[in-house]
């Protein structure tokens, strides 16, 4: 069905789209039903602000279609893109789990369609389905992981060549990625 900003929208999550690389892909239908009960989903425009660094966590986004970036930004105004999520992806996971602060600014870089699930209800949910915990945890290990190779880029290459090199190798490897799970969802 198509919505504002042309977005082809998913009618919930058991009909979803991204069917195979997301975050709630492999659970079963009851958690997935649990899941639509307890969400609500809107669509934004381009260079919307889902939420702010240093903000409250509220509860955690899921990333239903388009591309958000993520970043922080150093009290003199200078911004670093941490990385892009991609359509599948839980947004704010960390700071709603340990009930903190956003880590990070979300912006949408084309409209997106989001869901949102207030903390407590994401946490009574985990509660109900601990299957569906196996899955924070992936998402939290990746993320942890592409944080420490982004340091690890920037803080201990010797020069803007070797970081750019890096960031080459790791945007490819991504892409690889990416399409090798869109090719395996597709058979």
């Amino acid at each position: 069905m198509k919505g504002p900003y042309g977005l082809e929208l998913n009618d919930g999550c058991k009909n979803c789209k991204v069917k195979g690389s997301g975050f709630f892909c492999q659970l079963p239908p009851s958690a997935v039903k649990d899941f639509d009960a307890i969400k609500s989903t809107a669509t934004y425009p381009k260079g919307a602000l889902l939420f702010v660094e240093r903000q409250d966590a509220r509860g955690v986004y899921v990333l239903c279609e388009g591309e958000v970036k993520l970043s922080i930004s150093s009290p003199e105004g200078k911004t670093l893109i941490m990385r892009i999520a991609r359509a599948g992806e839980l947004l704010g996971l960390m700071a709603a789990m340990a009930g903190q602060p956003y880590e990070v600014t979300a912006e949408t870089i084309h409209p997106c369609q989001v869901a949102f699930v207030r903390r407590e209800d994401f946490l009574r949910f985990l509660g109900s389905h601990p299957e569906a915990s196996q899955n924070v945890v992936k998402q939290m290990s990746s993320q942890y992981r592409g944080a420490c190779e982004q340091l690890h880029t920037i803080g201990l290459s010797a020069s803007a060549q070797e970081k750019l090199r890096a960031s080459c190798s790791r945007g490819r490897k991504e892409f690889n990625r990416r399409k090798k799970a869109r090719e395996s969802s597709c058979h």
